[in-house]
């Protein structure tokens, strides 16, 4: 039982992949795969990329929240959790701006992307010279909303997939509120990226 967090943070890299590569065929960005998949097959692997997206988000919370039940945290674990949630978040974002350009997700995008780069490097460096970079509770925050607003994104960009209405009067709030949640989370990831840089700064001199 005290291997289940590590199996399911591992098993989060796993569906991660999946995804991305479920998207990027469906954009016709795996060679010979997409060249032989039709129209349904395409709108089949976008809601079977969505599905993944929400299997693996939900592990995010229960690999943790099990580690802490089970008294199992451990150093692998430490080190997986947020390579999982980076390849989860940038293969969901990278997948996205592969089906289609859309100038309201490049921008947030790689905001998101860039930050979760620089802090990365930044959490190599300290622990290099062994300081740890407290996780604050907006970054936990920050998690959650980039996930929620990612996968609101793929619903909006794989809509025909789902068979969603498709009148204007659905159709362009839901695209509102779905681009005000992906720019709400690249703020609040700039936010957490500004904390942990000035937090290292004054850890590191």
């Amino acid at each position: 039982m005290k291997n289940l967090p590590n199996i399911l943070t591992a098993s989060r890299l796993v569906i991660a992949l999946f995804m991305f590569v479920a998207l990027a065929a469906a954009a016709g960005g795996v060679p010979w795969l997409s060249e032989n998949l039709t129209g349904e097959q395409q709108m089949s692997l976008q809601r079977w990329a969505f599905w993944a997206f929400v299997v693996a988000a939900v592990t995010d919370f229960f690999d943790g929240w099990l580690a802490r039940k089970l008294d199992a945290v451990s150093i692998w674990g430490a080190i997986l959790d947020p390579i999982g949630d980076k390849i989860l978040v940038c293969g969901a974002l990278l997948g996205l701006m592969a089906l289609g350009p859309n100038p309201l997700v490049i921008l947030p995008s790689g905001l998101i992307l860039f930050r979760e780069f620089a802090v990365s490097a930044l959490r190599e460096v300290g622990a290099g010279k062994g300081i740890k970079l407290p996780v604050t509770v907006l970054a936990k925050w920050k998690t959650t909303l980039q996930l929620v607003a990612i996968g609101a994104e793929m619903i909006l960009v794989s809509w025909a997939a789902f068979g969603l209405p498709t009148e204007p009067s659905v159709v362009a709030p839901a695209t509102y509120v779905t681009h005000a949640l992906l720019w709400l989370a690249a703020v609040v990831t700039l936010i957490t990226g500004a904390q942990y840089w000035e937090a290292a700064r004054k850890a590191l001199g």
